[in-house]
């Protein structure tokens, strides 16, 4: 089983620390058309913490009755994730509808047994945003 810890530059992704600049300015764009249509893709909208701008972020989520589990590749430091749990709310557009999500936290699947089988097994590699369904 790999330890989820971090790495040399602090983070606990898995992914480059150069690859979210990327995904941002080029990926995402793209992504940003067609996730909101097709499960398990969804796009969290969200806050910015600071400047108070609504920003759409492309994920893969997957659902369990009324929550979500968000894995992270990218770590619980990115800064959507950061502004949704500092909100602690946001918006999700998924299946081509849009739901509330609330009460965000981070887990492992060790302690994830309600979440989906994919999700737990993405889990041992990456911590995993949950949320609920509002």
């Amino acid at each position: 089983m790999v330890r989820i810890g971090r790495s040399k530059d602090g983070s606990d992704g898995l992914m480059p620390s150069w690859l979210p600049a990327v995904n941002k300015r080029v990926f995402n764009r793209i992504q940003g058309l067609w996730a909101p249509y097709v499960p398990p893709y969804a796009v969290i909208l969200h806050k910015g913490r600071k400047s108070g701008n609504v920003y759409r972020t492309p994920v893969t989520a997957f659902r369990s009755g009324s929550t979500l589990a968000v894995p992270l590749p990218y770590g619980s430091g990115s800064d959507w994730v950061r502004n949704v749990l500092a909100a602690g709310f946001a918006g999700i557009e998924r299946g081509g509808r849009f739901h509330r999500i609330a009460n965000p936290r981070i887990v492992e699947a060790a302690t994830a047994e309600d979440l989906p089988a994919v999700a737990r097994a993405a889990g041992r590699f990456m911590r995993i945003l949950v949320v609920d369904l509002v």
